[in-house]
């Protein structure tokens, strides 16, 4: 396992966070053969590597059945030869096929093959990671983020009206895609692998990769390892949204401990403190500061509320402005 900064492409060993160059957060990244130029099971033509994450490697392939291109994402060995794991991955994948919204990422199928290879094949993608625009922009305008926000919303809306929570909802996992009408949507990635909808258990931290979340992202109930809901996906988007208005997260810390302790007895700092010539209504602020609250049921209640609430803060001409370019898609 590495680490690797999004900008500067510096490798760094897995303890690392963030980068000492440019202070960029880490992206996890497993070392795999490259299965570029194989078939596997007769149906999918590996084409070439996208990227790779802590427990997989994500390929671009071709379905020879339909020749219809796919990201195809290859599970570690040590994901496959864990028993619960498994068990835990294959109901959820169910769910996760359900999950057919123009601002989700669903899964098509799950592959068990006979040489013991484990893949999730999922519709292909043409755009930029969330993670990427915002490093490589440093920040995002109002408006636009708005439109994110109202995407991610809508696809949480539709998983949360099936039980199903995200738990690791981060600019990593959306994805800003351009379709044929060269309008670009929010989507979101790695859906419908991080909670059994019919599992009311505490939510504990494992090693397989299925249920640990990013801990710069996580909610303080998830931190406390409590049961959780889809407020946690909006705790969690709040601090996407603060990162999209400023470039940085709303706490501090020299460690990620520091941080975690930061979001459990902490306040958030405003976007003003993070940026003090940042130019945005003084209730945006408001807003975030609800959605993260620490106890649940003084958040938003839906993705919905939280989006609207947003939106509802944002001057009207930044939102006229913004239907006008027709920058997003409607779901």
């Amino acid at each position: 396992m590495t680490n690797r900064c999004p900008i500067c492409r510096t490798e760094y060993g897995e303890n690392a966070r963030f980068c000492s160059r440019d202070g960029s957060r880490l992206i996890a990244e497993a070392r795999a053969s490259d299965l570029a130029g194989q078939t596997l099971d007769d149906k999918y033509e590996i084409q070439r590597k996208l990227g790779a994450g802590g427990m997989s490697v994500v390929y671009l392939g071709t379905d020879l059945r339909s020749g219809v291109e796919c990201a195809i994402k290859v599970l570690s060995p040590s994901l496959t030869r864990d028993r619960k794991a498994m068990t835990r991955l294959r109901r959820e994948a169910g769910f996760g096929m359900r999950l057919e919204h123009p601002n989700i990422c669903n899964i098509i199928e799950l592959v068990e093959s006979e040489n013991d290879m484990v893949y999730l094949v999922m519709p292909f993608l043409v755009g930029e990671l969330l993670v990427e625009r915002i490093h490589r922009q440093g920040f995002m305008a109002l408006d636009r983020a708005l439109q994110v926000v109202q995407d991610v919303a809508r696809g949480l809306s539709a998983a949360h009206a099936l039980g199903i929570i995200h738990r690791d909802l981060k600019p990593e996992n959306i994805m800003l895609s351009t379709g044929a009408d060269r309008r670009e949507r929010a989507v979101i990635m790695d859906f419908g692998l991080a909670k059994d909808p019919y599992s009311h258990s505490a939510d504990k931290l494992t090693a397989t990769g299925i249920i640990l979340g990013t801990p710069e992202f996580m909610s303080p109930e998830q931190l406390r390892g409590k049961t959780l809901d889809g407020r946690s996906d909006i705790y969690a988007l709040a601090l996407v949204t603060f990162e999209m208005l400023t470039g940085q997260l709303p706490f501090e810390g020299e460690t990620q401990q520091e941080m975690m302790m930061a979001r459990l007895n902490g306040a958030p700092r405003t976007l003003r403190q993070v940026r003090p010539n940042l130019r945005l209504p003084a209730a945006v602020d408001i807003v975030l500061e609800k959605a993260l609250r620490r106890d649940p049921n003084e958040r938003y209640a839906t993705a919905i509320e939280f989006a609207d609430a947003l939106a509802a803060v944002v001057p009207e001409a930044v939102r006229t402005s913004t239907i006008a370019r027709g920058s997003a898609l409607r779901s």
